[in-house]
């Protein structure tokens, strides 16, 4: 009868020959495919992700667009929340801005991929073939929600924690402090989610390997803190950075129905059997790890899944105002579990190969379907993006996209399509966000209802309730003398009398441009 272990990973011998599951190749080859589903579309579909363009058309030329100039204004700080930003900032004035973002953007997944399969590697030794099942969740729901900043610094944070064990592993203590107090502000300055993750990773293996020398366990935990207390020096830009912000911080506090939520939608896309069924092969395979006399968990990747998972509990809906906290870490916890999973003594080829060979095709069927979804995406957005070949430059545009009465599982993909307003046509665009301490650009320009997010978001006059923003409510506000165009996405049915002072301009597959007349 088979029993459940935590082993700590036993060095192989040095003349093992290794499995193709463990080559360099094939690492190279898994990012390499991790990147196909965002070569087609020229701006990756992910909902916020647009938006995130437009504020950076500003944050490039603000100051030069005599446009731009009137509607916003931009205003560098050094705030936890700047990856791509500053990526944006190098690379945007050589290649253009969309060129820039999309490159950027594909990055992302190979480095997570990368980040995965180093941890795996330097936990175990050698990768095992359960690795491959963390990969699943390279396309997660934070990501696809178009969380670039975050998914960039969370794809750091596990390259820097690969790098944090290997360098415990040679015993090399000293340099590791000495590199990890810069890491730890890059970390930060992508974004504080990734820094607090690699802070609570390298924390909770520092913890095993200190008890795994002998030591008890609060004298382990002790020396934990001591050595990860070398990131700890973004606590001091940070606290700078809260201190002049203001707001609701924090709010939705042990919301359970949500946390369940975002664990089963943790790669929440378009088909909700699909993503539902990838969450579900890591129960399956932790079940088979329970009931295997060949598979056990490392007790150190153990450690770190367990102290993710109480942060992850812990975690309110809303963070220093963004939303969305818990949701966040949900697919890298889950994630976490595989890579935990090992032999427990030598690897048995047979049992190895079967795992290895399902994990791969479940990977490439994973990434099938992300590409067929990112193109139907990326179809159905240039469509409507061909009603931007009609305003002139600077044109202020009001945008209403259309919303469920009910929250549909498929992702919103086109909520800040009009962010390409902005990136494309210099104009002013209803859909940025004003958070305070979050953003660094600032809406100048007075459209009363229609300055900021979520006044572009509408919904069928027959949801019910009177707190809904309607699209027949919202066509009525629309300050006539503040606007020239209005944009319809993916609208119901709207009153027709409500649209006689405007010109249709353009109309195409779900989408509308109309000319306000004066």
């Amino acid at each position: 009868m088979s029993t459940f272990a935590l082993h700590a990973a036993v060095e192989p011998p040095t003349s093992s020959q290794r499995q193709w599951w463990e080559t360099r190749w094939f690492a190279a080859l898994l990012i390499l495919l991790s990147i196909v589903p965002l070569l087609y579309p020229q701006n990756a579909p992910f909902v916020d992700l647009l938006g995130h363009i437009g504020r950076y058309r500003v944050q490039l030329d603000g100051d030069t667009s005599p446009w731009l100039r009137q509607y916003y204004e931009y205003s560098w700080a050094p705030i936890g929340n700047l990856g791509v930003d500053g990526l944006v900032e190098l690379l945007g004035p050589f290649l253009g801005l969309e060129l820039a973002v999309k490159l950027i953007v594909m990055v992302i997944p190979a480095l997570t991929v990368a980040g995965f399969l180093l941890v795996a590697r330097e936990v175990h030794h050698r990768l095992p073939p359960t690795a491959l099942f963390s990969l699943l969740f390279v396309y997660n729901h934070p990501l696809l929600f178009g969380f670039a900043n975050f998914a960039l610094s969370m794809a750091l944070a596990f390259l820097a924690f690969g790098l944090w064990l290997r360098l415990a592993r040679q015993q090399r203590f000293r340099l590791r402090a000495i590199l990890f107090v810069p890491i730890s502000f890059v970390l930060f300055f992508a974004h504080t989610f990734g820094w607090g993750t690699l802070g609570l990773l390298a924390f909770s293996a520092e913890a095993v390997r200190e008890h795994d020398s002998g030591r008890g366990w609060f004298r382990s935990i002790f020396n934990a803190a001591l050595h990860a207390s070398v990131m700890a020096l973004p606590v001091v830009a940070m606290l700078a950075w809260r201190y002049e912000t203001s707001g609701d911080m924090t709010r939705a506090w042990f919301e359970w129905k949500l946390k369940w939520e975002w664990i089963y939608s943790a790669v929440r896309d378009r088909w909700r059997w699909f993503d539902i069924a990838t969450v579900s092969t890591i129960p399956l395979l932790v079940l088979f790890t329970l009931v295997s006399r060949r598979l056990a968990f490392s007790r150190n990747l153990a450690f770190s899944a367990l102290v993710l998972a109480i942060c992850f509990v812990i975690l309110p809906w809303t963070v220093f105002g963004s939303a969305y906290a818990d949701m966040r870490l949900a697919p890298y916890m889950i994630a976490i579990v595989p890579l935990a999973i090992r032999f427990r003594d030598e690897t048995h080829l047979p049992t190895a190969r079967a795992i290895a060979v399902v994990g791969l095709s479940l990977f490439v069927i994973r990434i099938a379907g992300v590409t067929w979804s990112m193109t139907i995406a990326a179809l159905d957005q240039e469509a409507k993006l061909e009603a931007l070949d009609h305003l002139p430059r600077g044109a202020r545009v009001v945008s209403l996209v259309g919303r469920d009465c009910r929250r549909a599982w498929e992702l919103p993909r086109n909520s800040h399509l009009p962010g390409l307003i902005m990136a494309r046509r210099e104009g002013f665009s209803n859909d940025q966000w004003q958070i305070d301490g979050i953003n660094l650009m600032e809406v100048k320009y007075d459209a009363g209802l229609f300055r900021k997010d979520p006044s572009q978001m509408v919904f069928p006059d027959w949801c019910g309730g009177k707190r809904r923003w309607t699209v027949n409510k919202a066509l009525k506000a629309i300050p006539r003398d503040k606007f020239d165009y209005v944009w319809m996405v993916d609208i119901p049915a709207i009153n027709p009398e409500l649209t006689r002072d405007m010109t249709r301009v353009w109309q195409g597959h779900g989408s509308m441009l109309y000319r306000l007349d004066r």
